[in-house]
């Protein structure tokens, strides 16, 4: 008998994509399309939530064409999403009322600062383990109601539904049979009582949203229904969802307490392992659902960073430093030193633990001998920066200091950034052979779900380290560098 194949759709912030894997984690076939983002206004990032639909659908009939009659080995599917992002649509056509709000969007910014200084954090973090920040989905679904003509109307009447990506995705591809969401992707939402695994009466009242726009919560691995044989010429069954940092926990294996993956792609989010006690952070981070098999939970401390990869593209299609960001590792090995030059990338805000929304990125001390190279290294730089700032939370928080995080994300490519990462970090860093992590945690839970896997030891005995860096700095070295990032962080703090 062939050898089964296992589909991933990662529909992520920049591209969407459909990976087909053998049962090892290599790719068969991949089929990509990039995704437009809109800037209506100052803060505001949106998408065409039919885009969106459109794109993934292409990807899927693309890769039924490259399969061919191999199409029959695909014995099950899998979703990984960028999280948070909002869409709101008719309940009968599908269609979106609005565009999808991005994770990124800061335009719910006031209404969390007057919900804050009411006082509501405290209940809200207590319930959910998140922080009041216009990040999540919750003030961007009332934007919706409260902006979209009649669309408040409608959905108190039952006509709308609410969705992250991946039950937008879930809905269109079942041809509206499903509306579930899994419960890594509630626990992002702001009304998703992750203590209870219910959604939050309380929160819903705060937030004024319907409880009948809300989709149900599943266990990663579970029944999502089937895609359409209409899109890809055969029935598939949808066999395990999950947002996209925690597709890429479950996709390098940490199912340990104390294990740390960090993934650097658009923005960068690490997260710890905590297992199933949870807890609230003291340090500005966030505690959020790491998986649910069974009706059982474990957690982790999430570290979110906003822009990582996004300010090597930015360099790229902003400024027009080079034309391929492969080539930001020779620009920053090209100096010797960083000059001290620092890139605070807050493009969006200021992420955990600092929590500063309204921030705005700054690259500081620039003189006359500064050049092109050492903005670059800055900003590869300020990735190892700001996962410091994370890691000294988690393990003040966590209790834990781990000896190596497991790193994913275009951006480990570039091997100077991943060096000064160990070296900042003074831990070792792990590169996992199987470099798409996300689509493959997204994989694995649709293998768990027909029995590809057997149980989460074979996801972790699947997972094997193609690079390793371990730190070579000195520690005076180390202090001043980061000491340098502070002295930046508290220059744009005072700006803000």
């Amino acid at each position: 008998m062939a050898e089964p194949y296992l589909l991933a759709i990662d529909q992520g912030t920049t591209s969407s994509r459909a990976i087909v894997f053998d049962v090892a984690g290599k790719i068969i076939h991949l089929q990509q399309k990039e995704l437009t983002l809109h800037y209506p206004q100052k803060g505001w990032v949106e998408q065409d939530a039919n885009d969106i639909w459109d794109d993934t659908l292409s990807c899927l009939t693309q890769i039924a064409d490259a399969l061919g009659n191999d199409l029959s080995r695909v014995v099950a599917a899998g979703i990984t999403n960028q999280r948070e992002t909002t869409i709101v649509w008719d309940r009968e056509t599908g269609e979106p009322v609005y565009h999808a709000i991005v994770w990124q969007d800061r335009r719910t910014a006031q209404h969390c600062q007057a919900l804050n200084d009411a006082g509501h954090e405290e209940m809200i973090t207590a319930k959910t383990g998140l922080l009041l920040d216009a990040y999540f989905s919750a003030t961007k679904i009332a934007w919706i109601l409260d902006h979209v003509e009649g669309a408040r109307d409608r959905a108190e009447a039952g006509e709308l539904l609410f969705g992250t990506v991946d039950s937008f995705l879930l809905w269109k591809l079942t041809k509206g049979a499903v509306h579930a969401t899994d419960a890594t992707n509630a626990s992002r939402s702001m009304l998703f009582n992750v203590v209870t695994q219910e959604w939050d009466e309380e929160l819903l009242a705060l937030f004024d949203i319907p409880r009948s726009m809300l989709p149900d919560v599943y266990d990663n691995v579970a029944d999502y229904g089937c895609i359409d044989s209409a899109y890809m010429g055969a029935e598939i069954p949808i066999g395990g969802v999950a947002g996209d940092q925690q597709a890429a926990l479950i996709g390098q294996g940490c199912f340990d307490v104390g294990m740390v993956k960090s993934t650097y792609g658009t923005g960068c989010f690490a997260l710890m392992n905590i297992g199933d006690d949870f807890k609230v952070s003291q340090h500005r981070l966030l505690t959020t659902v790491a998986y649910r098999f069974d009706g059982k939970v474990s957690y982790a401390l999430e570290g979110s960073i906003f822009i990582a990869g996004a300010a090597i593209q930015w360099l790229r299609d902003g400024v027009g430093l080079f034309d391929d960001a492969a080539n930001s590792e020779d620009l920053a090995r090209s100096v010797d030193d960083n000059n001290e030059v620092y890139f605070v990338p807050a493009f969006t805000g200021l992420g955990a633990p600092h929590w500063k929304p309204d921030a705005q990125a700054m690259i500081c001390g620039l003189t006359r001998e500064s050049n092109a190279a050492h903005i670059v290294r800055a900003a590869l730089e300020a990735q190892a920066y700001q996962t410091c700032d994370l890691m000294g939370a988690m393990e003040a928080d966590g209790g834990v200091k781990p000896d190596v995080i497991r790193a994913d994300g275009g951006l480990v490519a570039n091997g100077f950034m991943c060096q000064f990462l160990a070296d900042m970090l003074n831990m070792d860093i792990e590169i996992p052979a199987v470099v798409e992590t996300t689509a493959w945690g997204a994989a694995c839970l649709a293998g768990l779900s027909v029995g590809v896997f057997d149980s989460l030891d074979d996801v972790r005995d699947a997972w094997h380290a193609d690079r390793h860096y371990e730190p070579a700095m000195h520690d005076d070295e180390r202090a001043r560098l980061y000491a340098g990032w502070q002295t930046a962080v508290s220059m744009l703090t005072r700006i803000d």
